[in-house]
């Protein structure tokens, strides 16, 4: 695997720079002279570029091979994950209009410590010392946010707090998540061949993780029917447990489950409670100009009606486009969940 990794940036032509410049995550090519970066800023038109849209092709049909897939006419889309890591899509004309498309999403090889994320501005002061109390106290967290907005960087960063003693099964639809730590066992989910066998999917390696004496169980993301497996999991006294969802905004996460909670078969009242008990805490994040910050700490709960159950959002923390945090209704339900040591909000500069 070393010596196939290092054949990535031989093979990735005029995007070989770009995907060795520090802070780049994604590359996107969209046509010959079409090519952007995003260094968590926003995007970026890069100064290198293709000779022809039959270059653009070459690249994204070599990068494929890469991955182990095929990528041609009768195949014109792929999804891959490359030797070294990086997550690979690919669409070929006329799936998509005029030229191949290529998007790579780099993966950090090592995990970012809270410190420099405070430093790059992702943490307003005052937050890691609460993430870092509620990793320590056990909570099961969720990381929400869009695309890009930092959760798989955050989950690992949270993930290398976890007690080198603990024992940490990661289970990933492409192996994205490397904590720094020393007993991480990661489950990637593998899709079916070209004669459609073959397939392992996310569900069934969340069941197979909790045969595997798991200290914690962590889904790199919640995007399909496996939810339930995962909600299943932490509610049967799997502690500690992490996970990221795609969501706008704290208050969408109720419907984002409930969504794929439906996937999987499950009504709403009974997503609401499974999720309820499964998850104590929301960590959002936003992409903004200013880079990709948490911006909200929030608490799920359920709140029972003679009928149903309605999940809702409580915010306990919330960070503004000042950087100034705000002590949130929720506040205390947080501040329970942390160490006896915990020194409050006053030692921390955060306006009650």
């Amino acid at each position: 695997m070393a010596h196939m990794s290092m054949l990535l940036p031989f093979v990735a032509g005029p995007l070989r720079g770009l995907l060795e410049t520090p802070g780049v995550t994604d590359v996107l090519v969209n046509g010959p002279d079409e090519v952007w970066i995003d260094r968590g800023m926003g995007l970026e038109r890069a100064s290198v570029g293709f000779c022809s849209a039959g270059d653009v092709r070459e690249l994204a049909v070599r990068l494929a091979s890469l991955g182990g897939r095929r990528l041609d006419d009768a195949c014109p889309l792929v999804d891959a994950r490359l030797p070294d890591g990086t997550r690979l899509h690919a669409a070929l004309p006329p799936v998509v209009d005029g030229c191949a498309a290529i998007s790579l999403r780099t993966v950090r090889r090592g995990a970012l410590t809270l410190d420099d994320l405070e430093l790059c501005g992702t943490l307003a002061p005052g937050l890691a010392p609460v993430l870092a109390g509620l990793v320590a106290g056990r909570a099961s967290l969720l990381i929400t946010g869009a695309t890009g907005s930092g959760k798989t960087t955050l989950l690992a960063s949270l993930l290398s707090l976890v007690d080198p003693s603990e024992r940490i099964v990661v289970i990933e639809e492409a192996g994205e998540v490397n904590p720094t730590h020393p007993h991480v066992v990661r489950l990637v989910e593998r899709r079916a061949n070209v004669d459609g066998a073959g397939a392992v999917e996310v569900s069934r390696l969340v069941r197979e993780a909790l045969r595997m004496r798991p200290d914690r169980i962590v889904l790199g993301e919640c995007r399909g029917p496996e939810v339930r497996d995962v909600l299943t999991a932490l509610n049967t006294g799997h502690r500690g447990g992490m996970a990221t969802l795609h969501a706008n905004a704290p208050a969408d996460v109720p419907a984002r489950l409930a969504a794929l909670g439906a996937l999987a078969g499950m009504d709403a009242r009974a997503t609401d409670l499974h999720a309820a008990a499964a998850f104590e805490a929301v960590i959002h994040l936003e992409k903004t100009s200013a880079g990709r910050r948490v911006t909200e700490i929030a608490i799920l709960r359920a709140d029972e009606g003679r009928r149903s159950a309605r999940l809702r959002v409580r915010a306990a923390l919330h960070v503004g486009a000042d950087g100034r945090t705000e002590v949130g209704p929720a506040w205390p339900e947080i501040e329970a969940l942390l160490p006896e040591a915990w020194e409050g909000t006053a030692a921390l500069g955060i306006a009650a």
